[in-house]
């Protein structure tokens, strides 16, 4: 009698490890697949000083191809995505976008023109848009509340990864050979791991670790009711407003941060491939592991840290953000600058995490879509595209600094940020009461 009593002791911890062990596999495939989403978008701004010299482009039309061309793209098909994967199979989603996104930049790396590199950018957005979304409720219903904040923070390390990896291997490819072979080598690499996706993940049960209450069958869930149930809750748009207005900074900045470093504070593309390299893993990963593992602690006392986090980032944020616009040498530029991205993404984790918890398990990967159009379009559309545009103005009006000078007018929207992510705490707040009230 004791043998099995003992085998029905090891059984519960036996089950744990796998599931621990399944866990850990999906986060780290999902997570290497964000580096290259990640990687490839950002290879353009890496880049951007022999793309200029190659194809003879100016800092308007870079902001672009980078910023409103890539956009739309990215962001509008991520609707009809994110309502495709809450009915069918995300994680064949996931595989399919790397693909399209990975043979994108393929592409890129053979563009012999600007609008040829204009039609690849775009084709890499419309990839791109079928890859986080789904990944979002993916990890939403692999791990249960409470481990969420922390799961999707390591999720969020793709960006930063690679940001990091994208640096160091662009920048000294460029370099040592020719800009091109890095979009080349990173598109096969992305082929590779879609297949991998694949063959690594399985489908999660949706909200199966969610109460059931919550839960109904995906086939009725619609469209427009989940779309008119998104832009009618004000804590989701305050949250997605918040974010963009967050990212029309951190994208304005970060497509133009090797141009500026290299232009206006003297840097070398051998001095970019290992010092920004380290500012960007060190910044931006240290705040999104940070952030995650803060907001999985004080959820435990208040919601408020959803919005209160990111604005109180922000707010210490902005003056090392001057001071690195400012700063007369790179070495005191880029320590402000990893000051600066170690404040700047504390909003991702708390913003995506807000809205995976707000709405129903079935509704996650639109809701994610969703999320991604609103911040992404105010960001990634119009903070490089201004950012290109206020530089060419400047310039043709005699300024010997003008991206310097593009750079500072960022400022004003670290303020109406923090004021977003104020309100939505007030929002937030007058949940609790009612919801108290009504307990």
């Amino acid at each position: 009698m004791d043998i099995p009593a003992a085998d029905v002791r090891v059984r519960p911890s036996s089950t744990t490890t796998a599931a621990a062990r399944r866990r850990a596999i999906v986060l780290v495939t999902l997570t290497f697949v964000y580096v290259l989403n990640f990687l490839d978008r950002q290879l353009l701004g890496i880049l951007a000083k022999p793309i200029q010299d190659s194809l003879h482009i100016t800092d308007g039309q870079l902001g672009l191809i980078g910023g409103l061309y890539f956009a739309f793209f990215y962001c509008f098909i991520a609707i009809p995505v994110g309502w495709f994967a809450d009915r069918t199979n995300r994680v064949t989603v996931v595989s399919l976008a790397c693909a399209i996104w990975s043979g994108a930049t393929i592409a890129c790396g053979l563009a012999a023109t600007f609008p040829q590199l204009v039609i690849a950018r775009m084709t890499v957005g419309f990839g791109e848009a079928g890859g986080v979304p789904p990944s979002y409720a993916i990890i939403t219903d692999t791990f249960p509340p409470g481990q969420r904040g922390t799961a999707l923070s390591i999720y969020n390390l793709g960006p930063p990864i690679g940001a990091a990896i994208g640096i160091a291997f662009g920048a000294s490819i460029a370099a040592a050979f020719d800009w091109r072979y890095a979009f080349i080598a990173i598109g096969v690499v992305g082929v590779v791991t879609a297949v991998a996706v694949r063959l690594l993940i399985r489908e999660p049960a949706r909200g199966g670790l969610d109460d059931a209450a919550r839960t109904r069958p995906a086939d009725t869930v619609a469209f427009w009711p989940t779309l008119g149930m998104f832009f009618t809750n004000p804590v989701l748009m305050l949250a997605s407003v918040g974010s963009g207005v967050t990212q029309f900074v951190t994208y304005g900045l970060g497509n133009f941060a090797v141009l500026f470093l290299i232009r206006e504070k003297g840097m070398t593309l051998n001095e970019i491939a290992l010092w920004y390299a380290i500012a960007v893993a060190v910044g931006m990963g240290g705040g999104m592991l940070a952030s995650g593992r803060i907001i999985d602690r004080l959820l435990k006392r208040s919601r408020l840290v959803y919005a209160l986090g990111p604005a109180v980032s922000l707010a210490i944020a902005l003056p090392f953000y001057v001071a690195f616009v400012w700063a007369p040498t790179w070495p005191l530029a880029l320590v402000l600058l990893t000051v600066v991205m170690l404040l700047n993404y504390f909003y991702l984790s708390a913003s995506v995490a807000l809205v995976q918890e707000e709405v129903r398990p079935d509704q996650r990967v639109l809701s994610g879509a969703l999320l991604l159009l609103v911040m992404n379009f105010i960001g990634l559309g119009l903070g490089p595209t201004y950012v290109g545009a206020a530089s060419d103005y400047f310039a043709r009006h005699g300024s010997a600094h003008s991206l310097q000078v593009a750079l500072y007018t960022l400022s004003p929207a670290y303020l109406v940020a923090i004021a977003l992510f104020l309100w939505l705490a007030r929002v937030l707040r007058a949940q609790g009461r009612i919801a108290g009230k009504a307990a």
